[in-house]
């Protein structure tokens, strides 16, 4: 087994290589505006790290966000391209699961990613393994009776003590939390949930008001 794990749904622009048992190398850069631009050539150095080349891989795995539209489909496109090109299965994982699988958190915790818009992308876990709500997008203070006394984890927690007051490590989701967890549940026989996009709101670009598609006769 080797998984190429990667991960756009945040800031970070993250890559790794994960044999099975053990991260054979890895990669991230904090940049929310060069996903497009930095993912490739993670992937390039990732590999040369390694010493291995890309049709060694026998796995793809991808977060699926939640996350913002126009990062988040720099790293499905990505999986997907290589999967096909490859022959080899894409696995898709929540990103809020990649960030609670790396929290050293004892006991129920949040985990809580920068949604914009004065808003965060969170879920509630029972421990690092094991997700007890769906994914959802909120104002903090909307929630804030839901996540009262818990410790959270995540940029978005660390955004808005109010409402976080126990916010912890990591900030952002790395590919070698992901690869992991995805090598955790393929030796248990779950094949992971399929590379779809969890956007949970619209894009931000919307078609004018009054717009008038014009058609030649």
């Amino acid at each position: 087994m080797l998984l190429l794990a990667l991960d756009t749904a945040t800031p970070a622009v993250t890559v790794a290589l994960h044999d099975g048992t053990d991260v054979v190398a890895a990669s991230s850069q904090v940049d929310a505006r060069r996903h497009g631009e930095l993912l490739l050539p993670a992937v390039d150095r990732v590999l040369a790290e390694a010493g291995v080349r890309l049709d060694a891989v026998t796995a793809i795995v991808v977060g699926v966000g939640p996350g913002p539209y126009t990062g988040l489909r720099v790293g499905l496109m990505t999986a997907d391209t290589f999967g096909l090109a490859l022959g080899v299965p894409v696995h898709g994982l929540c990103t809020l699961d990649g960030l609670a699988y790396a929290a050293e958190v004892e006991g129920p915790f949040v985990v809580a990613t920068d949604a914009r818009r004065k808003e965060v992308y969170w879920a509630r876990y029972e421990d690092a393994l094991t997700r007890v709500t769906e994914p959802a997008v909120d104002r903090p203070a909307e929630i804030a009776d839901v996540v009262a006394g818990l410790p959270a984890v995540g940029a978005g927690a660390l955004l808005y003590p109010d409402t976080f007051p126990d916010a912890r490590a990591p900030e952002y989701v790395s590919a070698a939390a992901l690869a992991g967890l995805a090598a955790r549940r393929l030796a248990e026989g779950d094949e992971s949930a399929a590379p779809r996009p969890l956007y949970l709101r619209r894009p931000d670009a919307q078609v004018p008001r009054n717009y008038k598609v014009v058609t030649p006769k």
